[in-house]
């Protein structure tokens, strides 16, 4: 079953109402150290997911403080009515894309939330109304009776009130679980499922016996996975005299390419609150999660540069002519990579740190699919200019995170891996992150003219669409290079868009 668009003006996405100022309180929990000079200070990484939680035996606090903790850290106005109008197609998209959101909960909550919001509001109104009444001239005993009804409906509303506030918070976090729509072209299923869009050139072929990254990094001096292992720990690696130029080859020549098309570039913070990771639906999930959170702080590494960026124009409202905004950003990228083991993910494969280069844009609602071709195309005109093998896909229901409308993955053939690997992504998250940051624009084109003077001439703001694709990530980008390239002789031949980014070296071969 196939999933269509439910809203024609908006790409299939949750209606969310008006913007809330985020809170960033952030609860601690042990864990690990991990010693990070450059913050000066000692610092302690744990999954984000268990800092979200609060656990009495190891962090002594008071029930206030407690309630605090376990609301959620910012609110998403989201349109739960919309929610209910069209409870079939959003239950049915939770089922295609294997979500765990429980919907049946979220409606139950917001309708318990509906309804002691009216009682909140009619209790508030008999307090309005004997407050009134107090204004006149009465008898002493009419006077005392109105104050001890008042003072009767003013308990009553803050017990009320904050009941409404525990309610809206507990509607909040399992809202918060839904995620975004789906384009109705997207293959439904799991990966298996995902179909191929394009591919592009065919697998090289080797007279001699194909050596991996690995073996060709070794006998190259490119790369030390024991050190780093040693230093770091596992999955960390030192890059080596040619493997430093040629990332750094990538990196400038990716950045000089993408801007030719008219992105900005930016180097982004790669600490960032994690409200803003919350935000750009980067959920976190149980042990599995990939985001490093540091403790006693409200901060995360960054997984991609795709967050800070998505949060550069956060709680604003752009001008329509500014738009569409397009930036590429250089990052350094951090991910726990838990549960990743076997020979698929070794050497460079997967890894905890690494560089990238991200484009992103925020568009006009109407525009962002014709983007997200764009998005795609650039990154197969780059990969082509480097003569790879690839194809792209068009990623299946199950494949997509929480933000992603729509997902095409791009894979290269790796012949030291004998198989396709993931090099890039392109997603087209529509409103489901800028509704949670708050980024939105003003239409220039103004409504039918008003007697009302003021605000009311002007067009009603309306959510930007974002989206976001990797241009460059360089240590598969560095697999694909050494692996497709290699000669009998063990050299590496570097290809031509990258010379002028060497210092016009063409090789790369054995020091003598």
């Amino acid at each position: 079953m196939k999933m269509g668009c439910l809203n024609g003006t908006t790409l299939s996405c949750l209606k969310l109402a008006t913007t809330v100022t985020p809170t960033f309180a952030f609860p601690s929990q042990p864990s690990s150290f991990h010693n990070l000079p450059f913050l000066r200070r000692t610092i302690k990484f744990k999954p984000l997911s268990s800092a979200l939680q609060t656990s009495p035996a190891t962090s002594p606090s008071t029930t206030k403080d407690h309630d605090q903790a376990s609301r959620p850290q910012w609110k998403a106005a989201i349109d739960f009515k919309w929610i209910k109008d069209n409870k079939e197609a959003v239950a049915s998209n939770i089922r295609i894309r294997n979500s765990d959101a429980d919907l049946e909960l979220v409606l139950q909550l917001y309708d318990s939330f509906f309804n002691l919001q009216k009682e909140v509001e009619r209790v508030r109104g008999e307090r309005n109304a004997v407050a009134n009444k107090m204004k006149g001239k009465m008898e002493q005993s009419e006077r005392q009776r109105l104050i001890e009804e008042g003072k009767n409906l003013k308990e009553g509303l803050i017990a009320l009130e904050e009941d409404l506030l525990k309610l809206n918070d507990k509607l909040q976090q399992e809202a918060q679980r839904i995620p975004n729509m789906t384009h109705p072209d997207v293959p439904i299923g799991g990966e298996d499922s995902s179909t191929t869009r394009k591919l592009v050139g065919s697998a090289p072929e080797f007279s001699f016996p194909v050596k991996d990254h690995l073996e060709l990094g070794k006998e190259l001096d490119l790369f030390d996975f024991d050190t780093a292992a040693e230093v770091s720990g596992s999955k960390f690696y030192y890059l080596k005299n040619d493997a430093v130029l040629l990332e750094m080859a990538l990196l400038n020549w990716t950045l000089s390419e993408v801007m030719k098309r008219g992105f900005t570039p930016l180097t982004t913070p790669e600490l960032v609150r994690s409200s803003v990771v919350e935000k750009c639906g980067f959920q976190p999930r149980g042990n599995n999660t990939q985001v490093y959170s540091i403790e006693d702080s409200d901060q995360c590494l960054i997984g991609t540069a795709e967050i800070p960026v998505g949060g550069l124009h956060m709680d604003s409202i752009l001008a329509e002519t500014l738009l569409p905004l397009k930036y590429v950003a250089f990052s350094h990228c951090f991910r726990t990579e838990a549960g990743a083991a076997g020979s698929a993910t070794r050497g460079l494969y997967r890894v905890h740190q690494f560089s990238k280069v991200e484009m992103f844009i925020f568009c006009r609602p109407e525009e962002s699919e014709y983007y997200h071709e764009e998005l795609i195309k650039i990154e197969e005109d780059m990969f082509s200019s480097l003569g790879l093998h690839f194809k792209t896909l068009d990623m299946a229901s199950e494949d997509l995170g929480a933000p992603a409308y729509r997902k095409f993955d791009v894979e290269a053939w790796m012949p030291g891996l004998d198989r396709f690997g993931e090099i890039s992504s392109a997603s087209n998250c529509t409103d489901y992150q800028s509704r949670r940051l708050g980024i939105r624009f003003r239409p220039s084109e103004a409504p039918v003219a008003s007697p009302k003077k003021s605000k009311g001439n002007l067009a009603p703001p309306q959510f930007v669409h974002t989206l976001n694709a990797t241009a460059c990530a360089v240590p598969r980008m560095i697999i694909c290079l050494l692996e497709n390239y290699q000669q009998e002789d063990g050299s590496i031949l570097v290809p031509e868009p990258l010379r002028p980014f060497m210092g016009g070296r063409s090789v790369i071969s054995r020091k003598s």
